[in-house]
C-alpha cells in the first residue's frame, strides 16, 4: 500500500467524524511515514494526538498487508504522558483510530496506576500500543531481556515535552531514548509540545544534538491562533489587599458568580494544601454546592480521580478545585472557564491552564487570574501581556546530572547490565 492509499484511509476517517484535518495534522503524517522524526508544536485543543496515532496505526497498515486477517503481537509504538491523568484520554483517542481501521491492534496504560494483575499480563503479552510515563519506561528498562521487549518498537511519542524539558524527568527521558534507540534501529521519536520559546533546541535535546535522528527531522508548526480571553478579579478595597502569603480567600465571593455562570469552571491552586482549603471554604460558604464540586491532585487515590474526571466529561460537576494534576492535554469539553489562583510561576503554565476551557479547534480560552496578594497585582498585568504577545519562557535543558545518570547506570546494572564503552 503506497503512500496517497494510506493518506486516503486518514482522509476518509475524518470525513467519517465530519472533521478536516489540519494542515499541520497531514504534514506530520507524511513525515513520519517518509521516516522522519520531529517536533510538532501545536496549540492546545487542535488535535495533536490524531496528529500522530493515524501515521503510527498507518505505518503498520503499510508494513502488514493482511492486518485484517494476520496480526503479529509486540510492542509497536509508547507514547509518553508526563500525567497520569492524561493516559486514559490518550488511550480512548489510540482505540478508536485502531478499531475504525479494522486493525486488531491493542492498546495498553503502564502507570503508577496500573495495578499488580495488569502488569502481570504486560509481562507475558505487551500490547501493540503502550501508553507510559517516563519513571514507567525507567522500570520497564529494569526488566530481565528489555531488549526483546523494544525489538521491534518502531515509534516513540514524547507528549507535552515542554513539561519534561528543563526538570530531571527529562533527563530521565533523554537516557532511556538513548537506549531505545540502540535496541531498535527503525525508532522514530516524535515531540509534541504546546508552549514553549526554544523550540530549536527542545528538537535537538529530545533527538540529541549531532546524532542522525536529528539529521533526519522535522520541525512542524500550526498555524492556528487560538483565542485566550485572560480577565483579572480585582479586589473592590485595595488598602486591605495583603503584600504576600495569603491563599486568596477574601476573593472567594467574587468566584462564586463566575462558577454559577459556567457549565464547569476549573479551579487551579498551586498547592494541595491550599486546593483542600478552598475547597472547604468554598463548602463551608456555600454548602447547597455539596455534590456539585469536587477536588482533585496527585495525593487522592486513583478511583477517586478517575471518578472526577468522568464527573467533569459527563458534565455532572459545577467545579472542580485542583492542581497541576489536571494542568495537561485532558479533554474535557464541558470546561467554559478556569480561575487560577495565584501566580502560576510561569507564561506556559498559564496558557496551558487556559486551554482546559474551550478545547476545540475554534473555541474561545477564558481563564480568570485570582491575585492572592498585592505583589500578583503587576503579575496579573505582566500576564495580559504576555498571553497578548504570545511571549513564552523558554525551557533550558538540565546539563550535567549525574545523580539521573547513575539511577539509568543502576536501572541497567539490575537488568542485563552493560558495558561502560557501549552505554558511554
Amino acid at each position: 500500500m503506497n503512500r496517497e492509499e494510506l493518506y486516503h484511509i486518514a482522509q476518509n476517517w475524518f470525513d467519517q467524524q465530519n472533521w478536516k484535518p489540519f494542515k499541520f495534522q497531514k504534514d506530520t503524517w507524511k513525515a513520519f511515514l517518509q521516516g522522519k522524526n520531529g517536533l510538532l508544536n501545536a496549540p492546545t485543543g487542535s488535535g495533536k494526538t490524531y496528529a500522530l496515532w493515524f501515521p503510527i496505526v498507518l505505518n503498520y497498515i503499510k508494513n502488514n498487508p493482511q492486518y485484517k486477517t494476520k496480526h503479529k503481537k509486540g510492542l509497536k509504538a509508547i507514547w509518553i504522558t508526563p500525567l497520569r491523568a492524561l493516559s486514559q484520554e490518550i488511550r480512548q483517542s489510540a482505540e478508536r483510530v485502531t478499531a475504525d481501521l479494522e486493525t486488531q491492534m491493542t492498546v495498553g496504560i503502564r502507570t503508577g496506576d496500573t495495578t499488580t494483575k495488569e502488569r502481570a499480563s504486560q509481562k507475558k503479552q505487551m500490547p501493540d500500543l503502550l501508553i507510559t510515563t517516563p519513571e514507567s519506561l525507567q522500570l520497564l528498562l529494569a526488566t530481565k531481556g528489555y531488549d526483546k521487549i523494544f525489538k521491534d518498537c518502531s515509534a516513540i511519542v514524547v507528549d507535552e515535552w515542554h513539561e519534561l524539558l528543563g526538570t530531571k524527568r527529562g533527563v530521565q527521558m533523554e537516557l532511556a531514548l538513548s537506549r531505545l534507540k540502540t535496541i531498535s534501529k527503525d525508532l522514530r521519536i516524535w515531540g509534541i509540545s504546546a508552549t514553549i520559546g526554544n523550540l530549536e533546541q527542545a528538537r535537538d535535546v529530545l533527538l540529541g544534538p549531532e546524532t542522525e535522528a536529528l539529521e533526519n527531522s522535522v520541525m512542524i508548526r500550526a498555524n492556528i491562533k487560538k483565542k485566550i480571553t485572560v480577565k483579572s478579579i480585582i479586589p473592590k478595597k485595595m488598602e486591605t489587599f495583603p503584600w504576600r502569603g495569603h491563599l486568596g480567600l477574601h476573593l472567594l465571593e467574587d468566584v462564586v458568580p463566575i462558577i454559577n455562570n459556567s457549565r464547569t469552571t476549573l479551579l487551579f491552586t498551586n498547592t494541595r494544601s491550599q486546593c483542600e482549603i478552598w475547597f472547604q471554604k468554598i463548602l463551608e460558604k456555600h454548602p447547597e454546592y455539596a455534590g456539585d464540586i469536587a477536588m482533585h491532585h496527585g495525593s487522592i487515590n486513583k478511583d477517586t480521580r478517575n471518578w472526577v474526571e468522568n464527573a467533569i466529561r459527563n458534565e455532572e460537576l459545577k467545579a472542580v478545585v485542583c492542581t497541576s494534576s489536571l494542568d495537561l492535554g485532558v479533554d474535557f469539553a464541558p470546561v467554559e472557564t478556569v480561575v487560577q489562583i495565584g501566580g502560576p510561576k510561569g507564561v506556559a503554565r498559564f496558557l496551558q491552564r487556559a486551554g482546559r476551557s474551550g478545547h476545540r479547534p475554534g473555541k474561545e480560552s477564558v481563564i480568570y487570574f485570582l491575585p492572592t496578594h498585592a505583589i500578583e497585582l503587576i503579575e496579573a498585568s505582566a500576564l495580559q501581556q504576555a498571553v497578548k504577545k504570545n511571549a513564552v519562557e523558554d525551557r533550558m535543558p538540565y546539563l550535567n546530572c549525574y545523580d539521573v545518570l547513575l539511577q539509568y547506570l543502576t536501572t541497567l546494572a539490575i537488568s542485563d547490565g552493560f558495558y561502560p564503552d557501549e552505554i558511554y
